[in-house]
């Protein structure tokens, strides 16, 4: 079983490429972020045709999330009932008795800001739901996979003088971050040796991805359950390299 997620950046903009990644990686479950159309324009079509199953939730011009399948989708949950908000950011659904979530964690702005902020009280507030989510799916597993727009270590940062202390890579995200995978979770591309410099995510300007100037901030995060059956995990940056890509490359997990 192969298990994705993938910040797309509008998928008005790049449901081309979804399409052309799908079928060259046809993976069972996907989970998108940024998809920034509201419900009444998605493409349930051209990803039902694609062979998916399909669960949104969104909103126009930024964030919204989906799941993608090619089994049933039950159960869903649409946002953190924990944390009433707005922006549509969480997604969830068992399948094939596997409790999938996808999140897209705010960005912050940057560090001081309301939105920075709002960025600590969201994530504390996933932590509290995500406890109870893991203690009752221990049994089939949890996986909560997305944009975290945190990048856990040093050594996910491609200069950690110039970021430290910076949003996305600060203490306190980086504690929040660590608080989710206390409860149990184990960040799936860290459970096996990894080529140094790997990142998820490169800035459009500067040349960011020419020169290799990214961060790793796109995560899969396994219950106990799953981690054990998990044999790879790899980030996809081909389609990084395509025209009009999206910023962030997909990261795969595989489940025996």
């Amino acid at each position: 079983m192969k298990i994705a997620t993938w910040n797309v950046n509008s998928l008005k903009v790049r449901l081309p490429h979804l399409l052309q990644w799908l079928e060259a990686n046809p993976v069972d479950v996907l989970c998108l972020q940024e998809t920034k159309l509201t419900d009444d324009k998605f493409p349930v079509s051209e990803i039902k045709a694609a062979g998916y199953e399909v669960a949104f939730s969104g909103q126009k011009t930024y964030n919204g999330v989906a799941i993608l399948s090619k089994l049933p989708l039950n159960d869903v949950i649409r946002n953190n009932p924990l944390f009433p908000d707005e922006q549509q950011r969480i997604l969830a659904a068992t399948i094939g008795g596997t409790r999938f979530i996808c999140a897209y964690v705010p960005n912050g702005q940057a560090v001081g800001t309301d939105k920075y902020a709002y960025k600590l009280a969201w994530l504390a507030s996933l932590r509290e739901w995500l406890a109870d989510e893991v203690r009752a799916h221990a049994g089939a597993g949890l996986a909560i996979l997305g944009d975290y727009n945190i990048a856990p270590e040093d050594r996910d940062v491609h200069d950690p003088v110039a970021w430290a202390g910076q949003v996305l890579c600060s203490d306190k995200e980086r504690a929040a971050l660590t608080a989710l995978t206390d409860l149990g979770l184990t960040d799936a591309f860290r459970l096996f040796e990894q080529a140094d410099k790997s990142f998820s995510w490169w800035d459009y300007r500067q040349l960011g991805y020419q020169k290799n100037k990214g961060l790793r901030i796109d995560h899969i995060l396994l219950s106990e359950a799953l981690a054990k059956r998990c044999t790879a995990c790899a980030i996809d940056r081909i389609p990084r390299k395509w025209e009009q890509p999206s910023d962030h490359a997909p990261v795969i997990a595989t489940l025996d």
